[in-house]
């Protein structure tokens, strides 16, 4: 029996936190970066207050330019690495919540058998009317854009541009690990990106925002299925799930082989 959940209660601060926490962290960005060139004219004020630049020197005051561009790319690459890790963190919030609000028969952050050998980390599952989702998280900003049947997909950052592995087919191989666990169950591939995203053309209809993942499980039709008993389904899944130590750590070795 699916269990889904009712009457869960939207606060103001989460609605707060949803609305205004992605810009703050991407202004934060921007701050954090530009803090040595806004000290800029802290130091031409020194010589200033009496006869201008020359009182502090030209060599030191082309001394100080240099350093504050220095410093503004430490700046800006630690910046970065901070919004990067502060956004992904958002988004695991938004995708858990969104989860929790559709039913309780959820896994977070799992390992299965792989299906052709070796493990499959799953970022997320949850069990709908009718089938699994297993969801693939993709932290990202900027304009995304790649075909379902391309292998690596574009991302453009501002200035940065980056080439990935296309997420629908990483995510196959772990629904189809999933498959292998709960074999004639349902079992559906579904990205989601968790920053602020622009697509250049539509993307696939399971490749979708963090916003709108409510409402896509809501609406979400497998189609016809033969299962009888969903209570089973869900706990062949959990005893499956790894989540001790041991097996992380063979997963990690299995990356860094890789």
């Amino acid at each position: 029996m699916i269990r889904p959940r009712k009457n869960v209660t939207c606060y103001d601060a989460e609605i707060l936190t949803e609305t205004y926490s992605l810009p703050m962290i991407l202004l934060l960005r921007t701050v954090l970066s530009s803090l040595p060139l806004m000290a800029l004219p802290a130091v031409a004020a020194v010589g200033d207050a009496e006869t201008g630049i020359t009182s502090v020197g030209p060599a030191i005051f082309m001394f100080a330019i240099a350093a504050a561009l220095v410093l503004t790319l430490f700046f800006r690459s630690s910046a970065s690495h901070l919004t990067r890790f502060l956004s992904q963190q958002l988004g695991q919030f938004r995708i858990r919540r969104a989860l929790r609000a559709r039913s309780n028969d959820v896994l977070h952050d799992f390992i299965l058998p792989g299906a052709y050998g070796g493990l499959a980390k799953i970022d997320h599952a949850i069990m709908t009317a009718g089938g699994i989702l297993c969801i693939r998280a993709m932290p990202a900003n900027g304009i995304v854009f790649g075909a379902a049947d391309e292998p690596q997909w574009t991302n453009i950052d501002g200035v940065k541009r980056r080439r990935f592995l296309n997420p629908l087919i990483q995510n196959e191989g772990r629904a189809r690990a999933m498959r292998n666990v709960v074999p004639g169950v349902p079992v559906a591939n579904l990205v989601i990106f968790t920053g602020s995203v622009q697509f250049t053309t539509p993307p696939p209809k399971n490749v979708i925002r963090v916003s709108e993942l409510e409402s896509f499980v809501a609406k979400f039709v497998f189609g016809p299925s033969k299962v009888d008993d969903w209570d089973a389904v869900w706990l062949s899944l959990k005893a499956a799930a790894l989540n001790d130590t041991a097996a992380r750590k063979d997963f990690a070795a299995q990356i860094g082989f890789s």
